[in-house]
């Protein structure tokens, strides 16, 4: 029971700091996958170098954990409340070709950063933006402008010949 209790202390104790830690700390994991991917090497390695001699306690931890985790996709699953307290939502960085420097600022997203995704999506200019949102997973999604149909139309229309 005493590794139950330890497991669980923790992976709370982890899931908070990890949440405070933000998004961009994440790359393309949730932070329940990276919680799980930190731990469990750590609860079995003792038992595999023979310096605890009882694979039942670190069977019983990893087992722990899995259950800790499945009960937390369950609740997040379930509970709106929930996942807005352990889940990020996005978060809105550009608005129609302009930056939004406080939430910027609190993502510590900066505008070099932000800039390069721009350019690998292919946009030269921020005015071609219409939205680019910092994702829970840490990656930044990017949605272009429309272009107008009259704003098209009317260089093609300058542009033909009249017919003979």
């Amino acid at each position: 029971m005493e590794t139950v209790i330890r497991v669980l202390i923790i992976y709370l104790f982890l899931m908070v700091g990890l949440r405070l830690l933000g998004k961009r700390e994440f790359g393309q994991m949730s932070p329940l996958e990276l919680l799980t991917l930190l731990i469990i090497p750590e609860m079995v390695s003792q038992a595999l170098v023979r310096e605890d001699f009882s694979l039942t306690n670190a069977l019983v931890g990893v087992s722990t954990l899995f259950g800790l985790t499945f009960l937390t996709s369950m609740l997040l699953h379930r509970s709106k409340r929930a996942e807005e307290l352990i889940s990020s939502a996005p978060t809105v960085l550009v608005h129609h070709g302009k930056l939004i420097a406080d939430h910027m600022n609190k993502e510590r997203v900066s505008p070099d950063e932000l800039f390069n995704e721009l350019h690998k999506a292919g946009f030269e200019k921020l005015e071609q933006v219409k939205w680019a949102v910092l994702e829970p997973d840490g990656q930044i999604a990017i949605v272009p402008e429309e272009q107008r149909q009259s704003q098209q139309a009317a260089p093609r229309q300058a542009q033909r010949k009249p017919a003979r």
